[in-house]
């Protein structure tokens, strides 16, 4: 989709190729942190439309819970190799035709007719996501040499991007009011055509001269390496983990990853260069990112709901209750350069760690009526520290690799934060499930499918609650909020400990 360009094999050959003025090379970076803002906004901006997607077209639990990480799990599954294809074959033109696709992905999950049409959608979604991410961080590396202006540009994207995933369910929540459910998908197409007029206009070419052909059987072990490893542990944390297809998920995602590693460092022209695992700050940063996610996406997931089912708000209110998160990873990500010159990165970035354990561990005392403010100040803590984390994070996983080899560096930050936002959803969700089905107490007369669809979550509880004689509707209504705020608060607690 772009014109191709031919690189001399030199460092100054990357630089060349940016925006000739200052000004110019911000403007590009809008255009950079738009289209991160939609791949990350995608991933939380349907947690507050699942009652309404459970109320329209009836997902199991299973289904439910694959509808909100499937997208996850195919980003991370797939941004190694999309990294890597963007050095080979330009940065600029993958995220272009990525961009094509998720327009056209989100149209199908708009009007999905039913819960497999919008899994395997959102998969789609997770296919185009993943050719954007990793050629934003790397045409950002190209745009700023410098390395003070380099941090500075990152601290700005890694701050819209955090607070882009806060903002999804304020955004879901705005939609939601006036639209049907599918509005949160249909969001994306206006977005997608301005990101495609400025891209050609506005963002540089790049790749890699030296990157060799793209090796097709690396693409396949590491999808299904991460896949099968996710999907095992998804389906162990609601007591699934004896089951025999689990066991063969979990051996064939292992199999797979340590082959994939096997064969990198075997390749001349490796997919990714798993060497770079062996500089400390790289391995670090990438870590604590991962770990990060883990438990800010978890939060997110059953605050949306918490917020809504429990606390009685309505979309927009739930997302508003979300936005000290969204101000305060702004605030982090924007102070993260000025933290790492101040504090060293080795402590901001560990102090950050500490300061959003700890915000996430006062959430796993709130209760039903619990005042709102206590939530906020919580909420505003995580927010923070998470902004400032991941923005260092992002940073020196850039700095710890060569230029040309900025797709795949930026790959791996990436799928960082994708596999620790499908980890989130999966282990937090998974775990609040199974907690919430243990402790639910169904009264008298509630059988059959009623108390299936009560068992299933929250939301088929409520709903059901509804359908019963108002005594008995009240006593599985109460229940049903009790159990669910014990499994919120021990899913905060590990989102802690993590």
């Amino acid at each position: 989709m772009t014109t191709e360009h031919t690189v001399p094999q030199t460092t100054s050959a990357f630089r060349s190729m940016q925006p000739a003025g200052t000004g110019r090379r911000w403007t590009a970076l809008a255009v950079l942190v738009l289209a991160g803002l939609l791949v990350v906004v995608d991933a939380t901006v349907l947690f507050l439309a699942l009652p309404f997607i459970s109320e329209t077209l009836h997902p199991s639990a299973t289904q439910l819970l694959w509808i909100g990480d499937s997208y996850s799990f195919v980003l991370a599954g797939l941004l190694v190799s999309m990294g890597s294809l963007s050095d080979r074959i330009g940065r600029r033109r993958l995220l272009l035709i990525g961009t094509a696709a998720f327009g056209a992905a989100s149209v199908l999950a708009a009007y999905a007719p039913g819960a497999g049409w919008l899994i395997a959608a959102r998969a789609l979604l997770g296919v185009a996501g993943s050719t954007m991410m990793p050629s934003t961080l790397s045409l950002i590396r190209n745009l700023f040499p410098d390395e003070q202006e380099r941090a500075r540009a990152i601290g700005i994207w890694g701050a819209t991007t955090t607070a882009g995933a806060a903002a999804g369910p304020l955004l879901g929540g705005l939609l939601l009011e006036h639209f049907w459910w599918g509005s949160v998908f249909l969001i994306n197409v206006p977005l997608v055509l301005v990101l495609l007029v400025l891209g050609r206009i506005l963002l540089p070419e790049s790749r890699d001269p030296n990157a060799g052909a793209w090796d097709l059987p690396s693409v396949g072990l590491s999808l299904f390496g991460v896949i099968g490893v996710v999907y095992a542990i998804k389906e162990a944390a609601v007591g699934g983990g004896g089951h025999p297809p689990v066991i063969a998920a979990a051996l064939l995602g292992v199999l797979c990853l340590v082959w994939f590693v096997r064969r990198q460092l075997r390749l001349p022209v490796p997919l990714l260069d798993v060497r770079l695992f062996a500089d400390r700050r790289f391995t670090a940063a990438a870590s604590g990112s991962l770990i990060s996610l883990i438990g800010l996406a978890g939060v997110i997931l059953f605050l949306s709901q918490y917020f809504q089912l429990v606390r009685g708000y309505s979309p927009l209110q739930a997302g508003l209750a979300d936005m000290p998160a969204f101000l305060g990873s702004v605030v982090g990500g924007l102070a993260a350069a000025r933290l790492a010159r101040r504090c060293g990165q080795r402590a901001a970035f560990t102090g950050g760690l500490l300061v959003m354990g700890l915000g996430l561990g006062a959430l796993g005392w709130i209760h039903a009526d619990t005042s709102y403010l206590l939530i906020a100040v919580a909420f505003l803590v995580t927010g923070v520290a998470e902004g400032a984390v991941y923005a260092l994070a992002t940073a020196m996983v850039l700095s710890s690799a060569p230029e040309q080899k900025a797709g795949a560096a930026g790959a791996v930050s990436e799928t960082a934060y994708e596999l620790g936002t499908a980890l989130g959803v999966a282990l937090v969700g998974s775990v609040l499930a199974a907690v919430y089905r243990s402790g639910l107490v169904l009264p008298a007369g509630v059988t059959g499918t009623a108390a299936g669809d009560a068992t299933d979550s929250l939301g088929g509880a409520v709903q059901t609650a509804g359908t019963l004689p108002p005594a008995t509707g009240d006593a599985l209504r109460d229940s049903a909020r009790q159990a669910f705020v014990h499994g919120m608060n021990l899913a905060a607690l590990l989102c802690a400990c993590c």
